[in-house]
């Protein structure tokens, strides 16, 4: 099933995000998560690589046991890290063969101990011509990309990281996921400039289940004044912390749906309880 067919019932899809663990334990741990959320019945849920693309293989592997053994559709990463065109045909050909319907496609972020994304010579160096070369093939799956409310970390400004969303969408994206966030006016005043700018896809809100702030500043998100405030007598005390946090966290996404997100992509890492306490 492709994900982009669920838009069309206006019922706000919720979705989950792991990756692929490289340890026995990671692995149980990991099963015991999505035996946890299944039944809260995801629209989808998305497994990405490791860093600079180091779980391929276990990518596509895990897709396609949760798609046709626990019966959850299910979309896979895609990035660009170290790779060749002729290589990212091959691994269509995989997604495709698996049965995998639905794919994000992504620049990715350089592998560690490296500051800055080199394409591969015979390569892609953004995401959008991903996506032109999947359309240009003629696959028939469903893209999704990522995009920023805050602005990409490389953009020189938010016109421009705007402008090659529009660049990215226009070429043949079917929805968007954006990147973690905490202020929700972030979220809607991003999807007012997008849809001024003429992208007119779905835009699922990105919200990570935190237990402390420090987790979103990893990820260049920007803290609202009153958590902040709230969270600032509490230090030294995680469990007041998380309280706090987790309480923000489901605000925010009853915020999000009835001020009328399309749904909401929950980056679990691979952990269930504080995305289930949001959602239940």
């Amino acid at each position: 099933m492709k994900i982009s067919t669920l838009f069309d019932s206006g019922v706000p899809l919720f979705s989950f995000e792991f990756f692929p663990p490289k340890t026995e334990a990671g692995e149980r741990g990991l099963t015991q998560t999505i035996a946890e959320l299944r039944p809260l019945e995801p629209s989808f849920v998305s497994v990405t690589y490791g860093a600079g693309g180091s779980t391929r293989s276990r990518t596509v592997d895990l897709v396609s046991h949760i798609k046709h053994h626990i019966g959850i559709e299910a979309m896979a990463h895609l990035t660009c890290v170290g790779v060749s065109r002729s290589w990212m045909s091959t691994m269509l050909d995989r997604l495709e063969d698996q049965g995998i319907e639905n794919l994000i496609a992504l620049r990715g972020d350089p592998p560690k101990g490296q500051s800055d994304f080199v394409a591969h010579p015979k390569g892609f160096s953004y995401a959008n011509e991903l996506v032109e070369m999947i359309h240009a093939q003629q696959r028939p799956f469903c893209v999704a990309a990522a995009c920023y409310p805050e602005t990409h970390g490389e953009a020189s400004s938010p016109e421009q990281d705007l402008e090659n969303l529009r660049i990215k969408v226009d070429a043949g994206v079917d929805f968007l996921i954006t990147q973690l966030f905490l202020d929700n006016e972030a979220y809607f005043e991003f999807v007012r400039r997008a849809r001024v700018s003429g992208i007119k896809v779905p835009i699922l809100a990105g919200v990570m289940p935190l237990t402390d702030l420090s987790q979103a500043q990893r990820f260049g998100a920007s803290i609202p004044e009153e958590l902040a405030r709230e969270v600032a007598p509490h230090t030294g005390d995680p469990k007041t912390t998380a309280l706090i946090v987790k309480e923000f966290t489901t605000e925010q996404c009853k915020d999000l749906i009835a001020r009328g997100a399309p749904g909401i992509h929950f980056y679990t890492l691979n952990k269930s309880r504080l995305t289930r306490d949001i959602l239940v």
